[in-house]
């Protein structure tokens, strides 16, 4: 059986990379927000899984976190199953 995208280890990796890069930034949900000109429940959706985020979008948010988007790709590749499908 083959895990949905947004439930997939690639999607759990990157989720924790993220939280865990905005915690090291000493950053909360809100702070955070307002650097991406977004509301809160935006991060707290991405954070609890509940939301997935495009290319773009996690192009700005390395960014709003000080960290390489490659760095979290990278966090996401090496979780991901080769045999995932889309």
């Amino acid at each position: 059986r083959v895990a949905k995208t947004i439930r997939s280890s690639g999607h759990e990796a990157l989720r924790d990379a993220l939280i865990a890069a905005r915690k090291t930034a000493a950053l909360t949900q809100e702070q955070l927000a307002w650097r991406l000109k977004c509301h809160q429940s935006f991060v707290a959706r991405v954070e609890s899984g509940e939301r997935r985020i495009d290319v773009i979008e996690l192009i700005v948010l390395a960014r709003a976190l000080g960290i390489e988007a490659v760095e979290l790709l990278s966090v996401a590749e090496g979780a991901t199953e080769p045999d995932h499908r889309i």
